[in-house]
């Protein structure tokens, strides 16, 4: 059973908040017979998660900083995966919007009507038939 002091340390919070919490309802406890209030770990922890598991990870990293631990592999292993998959993200997304401009571009010439510079420019007929003519006799 924790005292109050107790569940307000296990849970990061003030005496205050969890005796505000006891008298909203919120949480379940009991009195003493000194007027002293108890609550189940299991009652504090349904509402309020444990910090302890957060202090006692963040301690061992500090405190061993020469060994890796399995979550920091893990944590450096995602992370690389995490920056790959990005990487990856982003030159698909150049290479969508290159695909987008040049097909605006294509969109446009054919809605402006105007032929692209890799279009040759048909001949007329009867365009210079007149050299023809010269040439020919």
């Amino acid at each position: 059973m924790y005292s109050l002091r107790d569940a307000a340390i296990a849970v990061g919070m003030s005496k205050p908040a969890i005796f505000k919490a006891i008298k909203s309802g919120k949480i379940s406890a009991s009195k003493d017979h000194n007027g002293h209030w108890y609550i189940q770990p299991a009652e504090l922890h349904r509402v309020y998660p444990p910090v302890n598991l957060v202090n006692d990870t963040i301690n061992k990293v500090l405190t061993n900083t020469s060994e890796d631990l399995p979550e920091t592999q893990f944590l450096k292993l995602e992370r690389e995966q995490l920056l790959d998959t990005i990487n990856d993200l982003r030159r698909r997304l150049d290479k969508s919007e290159e695909e987008r401009r040049s097909t605006q571009e294509r969109l446009s010439l054919l809605l402006e009507h105007k032929p692209s510079l890799t279009e040759s420019k048909p001949e007329k007929k009867g365009q210079n038939t007149l050299w023809k003519k010269i040439f020919r006799s």
